[in-house]
C-alpha cells in the first residue's frame, strides 16, 4: 500500500522538484500540496494522509509554528522536515513540536523515501550530518527541561533502551532486541522518561544527549 504524504513547500519549483522525484518511486503518493503551513491548517486535510514533507521556514506559518498548531488541534500525522538549513537550534525547535524526522535536500531518492517509510511506521529520525549539528549546539545550549534536585539514576539497560530509541527503533523492534515483551519495554520507556523528566520519546534522546548520558 502507498505511502500517502502531503508536501508543504514556499518554493513552487522546489515544490514540483520534490513531487517529480518522489513520483519516481512506487511507494509513496503526493496527495496534496501546500506554499506555506497556514494553507495546510486551513484545509484540515492534514489527518488524510500517511506523513507530511515540510519545509522549516516558510512565510505566513513557518514549519515549526505550523506543527504546534497541528498539535494544539490534536494531529498527531508524523511530519518529516525536509530543509536546506542544518542550524541546530532549528533542529531543536523542530523535534521539540513535534517533528518525527529531520532532513537536509541533499538527500538522495533513497533515503528520502527510506525516511518517509520508517515515520510512517513510528520513527522518530534525524539525518545523522544533522545530529552531528545538533550534539555541537547542545554543548553550549541552555536546553529548557523539566529538573529535579535529585534525579534517579537511569540504569543500564534504561541507558540501552535510550540507545535504541535514539537509532529510532519502535517499541516493538526494542523488544525484539532485548528479547523482552513489548509491555515490558513501555513500561521501561515510561520510567526512563519519567526519570528524565520528559514527556516523549525525542525530548528523552534530547536531554540524555544534553546530560552525557548518549
Amino acid at each position: 500500500m502507498k505511502t500517502r504524504l502531503i508536501l508543504v513547500e514556499d518554493q513552487m519549483l522546489v515544490r514540483e522538484g520534490i513531487k517529480s522525484l518522489l513520483g519516481l518511486d512506487d511507494s509513496v503518493e503526493v496527495v496534496g500540496e501546500y506554499e506555506n503551513g497556514q494553507q495546510l491548517i486551513d484545509s484540515e486535510n492534514a489527518l488524510n494522509c500517511d506523513v507530511i514533507l515540510m519545509d522549516i521556514r516558510m512565510p505566513k506559518l513557518s514549519g515549526i509554528d505550523t506543527l504546534l498548531a497541528l498539535s494544539d488541534k490534536g494531529i498527531s500525522t508524523p511530519v518529516l522536515m525536509l530543509t536546506t538549513f542544518d542550524d541546530h537550534e532549528l533542529v531543536n525547535g523542530a523535534m521539540r513540536a513535534g517533528a518525527k524526522g529531520y532532513l537536509l535536500k541533499d538527500v538522495s531518492l533513497e533515503t528520502l523515501v527510506d525516511t518517509i517509510t520508517q515515520i510512517k511506521n513510528g520513527k522518530t529520525l534525524i539525518q545523522p550530518a544533522v545530529t552531528e549539528k545538533v550534539l555541537q549546539g547542545l554543548k553550549g545550549l541552555n536546553v529548557e527541561f523539566e529538573s529535579f534536585e535529585n534525579p534517579e539514576p537511569l540504569t543500564e539497560k534504561e541507558v540501552e533502551i535510550l540507545h535504541l530509541i535514539a537509532a529510532g527503533y519502535s517499541n516493538k523492534e526494542i523488544a525484539d532486541a532485548m528479547f523482552k515483551s513489548t509491555g515490558t519495554i513501555k513500561n521501561q520507556v515510561s520510567s526512563v522518561m519519567a526519570k528524565l523528566g520528559v514527556r516523549d520519546r525525542t525530548r528523552a534522546v534530547l536531554k540524555a544527549l544534553e546530560q552525557g548520558v548518549l
